[in-house]
């Protein structure tokens, strides 16, 4: 598994949120980054429904990762929502998300966007770690399942 610690702080970590609709959730999920990197939520949000028009960012098995290039970024950040109920996300499986993973990266970041991508992807294919992240009691939980191995294998 993939230490993701390069990615994710813990304040951009959240526990049980409440749903709404995809657009909703898109605009909380950069409100999460957007202190942390300086650029405005809307700015985030509106990079991440434009991909989102290109295609549903729905993963599978209750998983979104919606990701996007943003003019102003310097690094590749990301943010993590378990949501306190499943919300209707056109996945590509149809079936509703609870577990999202924000990943934004600069404009020019290429490679790195993808391998950032591929990371992530790869972590949130084990189905035994989604039941870990559905199972966390805490935020705190949720960070330590995607900073370090100890955690995840204890979990």
């Amino acid at each position: 598994m993939s230490d993701l610690s390069d990615l994710l702080r813990p304040e951009a970590v959240l526990f049980d949120l409440a749903g709404g609709g995809k657009k909703a959730l898109l605009q909380t999920m950069a409100g999460i980054v957007a202190p942390q990197i300086g650029i405005d939520a809307r700015h985030i949000a509106d990079r991440l429904n434009e991909r989102e028009r290109l295609g549903s960012t729905g993963f599978g098995h209750g998983v979104a990762i919606p990701h996007g290039r943003v003019d102003g970024l310097e690094q590749i950040v990301a943010g993590f929502a378990r949501l306190a109920q499943p919300v209707e996300y056109h996945a590509v499986d149809d079936l509703p998300v609870d577990l999202i993973f924000l990943l934004l990266s600069p404009v020019d970041a290429g490679a790195a966007h993808l391998k950032a991508l591929a990371r992530v992807s790869r972590t949130l294919r084990d189905q035994r770690f989604l039941a870990k992240l559905r199972g966390a009691g805490s935020r705190d939980a949720l960070y330590a399942l995607f900073t370090t191995d100890e955690a995840r294998d204890a979990a």
